[in-house]
């Protein structure tokens, strides 16, 4: 059993993390850890286009403004961080979404079906064409599967391991083929994928559904394997499923687009859409002159300190997100062995206080990795109160000496918890902890995450609602994760989460995970952020939300 989770979650595990650690401090920034955020390998280092595009006279034309920097629009070769997975969509559509009540919507696909958790039936939408009038169809996703399947392409930010036909070891298929035993075109419409172990649906959509950017074969198979990481026409491509062509970009500062008429769900009402790559002290300021129409939760780091200036403009509207990201701490049990002890670290802390004081309210105190977000969330999993009395008595029986000095590691790019830090190191001093404090940069820490030599790191890490298991199966899965624990209930409780659609029985699971990370403590949970999300009031039929946020983006209007 220990060995096909862990296995498992190393195969979906790649594609989670490039969405689930955060860059950025003070907002749900989803982005990859470490990630070098230039254009790279697909060719496209600079500026590719002539600026960000401009109205003329009767053109309608909406700005939105990320921190986030672009690493590419090759699909084929670059990782999936928050913003490359949005400036993908506009152009090649995934099999489905989240909507903002976080449920699955399709987008290419209209169903996603299992009956056994090891057999996914996609059907593409009917209509579904592609711009220059083709039909998507199954062999589009075939081909697409296959490609970055390829060892001669190397993707590795959507590893395929979990289905028969890839490598174990690689999730890459054999050079050139043409076919996949995980993959069975059943009609022009229809192809089913077979994964070696069970899977949860949730798990497919999200995991794969969400992730999977499918691309014209008529047009891609005209170019070699070799070609594919490094091809021109992914800077301005002229087929595509989505609503917008790509007109130009520069990775650090832009990326244009403008309308596709012939877009098969609808021609979008905005005839240009910019993507403005700003500082995060710009925000507030774009906001205030226009220049930036609407910002969303998860792409747009708005420091904390801009919030209430934020509300108090009178052109735009502010929007709260669900709280989504998890301000984590992680114990590296192989140092800290005794629960007692990493209990006592939680009692410790007065997680509301931080909550009120550092996001002025906005968020929340969870214990384990299930916020309110999530629609597999226990309510009865009440919270580790603020207790340094138990604190004490905790160390006390486990024989804490005080005389050891923990390890703490953080972000230096989370300026909120790089504040808030102070305070629970001083919480931890009155109980008997000491603790020293090393903030390095995010790629710094994630080196040190990979190893065990540190007591305590903390980040900011998304745990998907609808599908945390790959990352909390990877996170429990003992020698070699960030907490280097492993325990046998756990381990059951997450392979269940995979056998079953029924939402109360997953509900039990995660609680059983929650439960035991109040008992062992392995991590903890410091707090959730609702980050803050804005849009002018001259925009109609947008509204940032953390999932779905370009979903209806053809249907987002102006008015002058």
């Amino acid at each position: 059993m220990k060995k096909k989770t862990r296995r498992f979650a190393g195969a979906l595990l790649a594609a989670a993390m490039a969405m689930a650690v955060t860059a950025c401090g003070g907002t749900a920034g989803d982005n990859t850890a470490g990630t070098d955020n230039t254009a790279g390998t697909d060719n496209t280092a600079g500026t590719v286009g002539t600026g960000p595009a401009t109205a003329v006279e009767g053109e309608k034309i909406i700005n939105i403004g990320v921190t986030d920097s672009l690493g590419g629009v090759n699909p084929f070769a670059i990782d999936q961080t928050e913003i490359n997975k949005y400036a993908l969509d506009l152009m090649f559509l995934p099999l489905m979404e989240l909507d903002k009540d976080l449920n699955f919507q399709g987008m290419l696909a209209d169903s996603i079906t299992t009956e056994d958790n090891i057999h996914f039936t996609v059907h593409i939408d009917d209509a579904a064409t592609w711009s220059d009038g083709t039909p998507v169809t199954a062999h589009d996703v075939e081909y697409s599967v296959l490609r970055y399947a390829s060892p001669v392409v190397g993707n590795t930010s959507l590893l395929l391991y979990a289905f028969e036909g890839t490598d174990d070891a690689t999730g890459f298929v054999e050079e050139g083929a043409t076919s996949m035993a995980g993959l069975t075109v059943v009609d022009d419409k229809t192809i089913e994928f077979t994964s070696k172990y069970p899977m949860a649906l949730t798990t497919f959509q999200n995991s794969y559904g969400r992730y999977l950017h499918i691309l014209p074969k008529h047009v891609i198979e005209k170019f070699g394997e070799d070609e594919l990481t490094s091809v021109d026409w992914f800077n301005q491509p002229d087929v595509i499923s989505g609503p917008y062509f790509l007109t130009g970009y520069d990775p650090n500062h832009y990326i244009s687009y403008t309308a596709n008429t012939d877009y098969w769900k609808g021609a979008p009402k905005i005839d240009k859409l910019n993507i403005r790559i700003v500082d995060g002290s710009q925000v507030y300021a774009g906001l205030q002159s226009g220049e930036i129409d609407i910002t969303q939760h998860t792409m747009t780091a708005i420091p904390q300190e801009d919030y209430e200036s934020i509300e108090a403009l009178d052109n735009v509207k502010v929007v709260y997100g669900s709280p989504v990201t998890n301000q984590s701490a992680f114990i590296q049990t192989a140092n800290i062995t005794d629960a007692r002890v990493r209990q006592a670290l939680v009692y410790a802390i007065d997680r509301q206080q931080l909550v009120e004081q550092l996001l002025k309210g906005h968020g929340e105190v969870i214990d384990g990795f299930l916020s309110s977000a999530s629609p597999f969330y226990d309510d009865a999993v009440k919270p580790m109160e603020y207790n340094p009395e138990k604190a004490k008595e905790l160390l006390e029986e486990a024989g804490w000496d005080g005389s050891q000095t923990l390890r703490f590691y953080v972000n230096s790019g989370d300026n909120t918890f790089v504040n808030g830090v102070q305070v629970i190191v001083a919480q931890w001093a009155a109980v008997g902890i000491k603790a020293e404090i090393t903030t390095v940069d995010l790629a710094t820490l994630m080196t040190v995450a990979g190893t065990t030599d540190y007591d305590i790191m903390a980040v900011q890490y998304t745990y998907a609602p609808v599908d945390p298991y790959p990352d909390v199966s990877w996170l429990l899965g003992g020698e070699g994760s960030w907490t280097g624990y492993y325990n046998e209930d756990v381990a059951a409780a997450l392979e269940g989460t995979q056998k079953t659609s029924d939402i109360n029985e997953i509900k039990g699971f995660y609680s059983v995970v929650d439960q035991k990370m109040q008992e062992d403590a392995a991590m903890f949970s410091v707090y959730v952020i609702s980050a803050q999300g804005a849009v002018s009031n001259r925009v109609t039929g947008a509204e940032p939300s953390v999932y779905g946020f370009f979903n209806d983006v053809h249907k987002w209007d102006v008015t002058e």
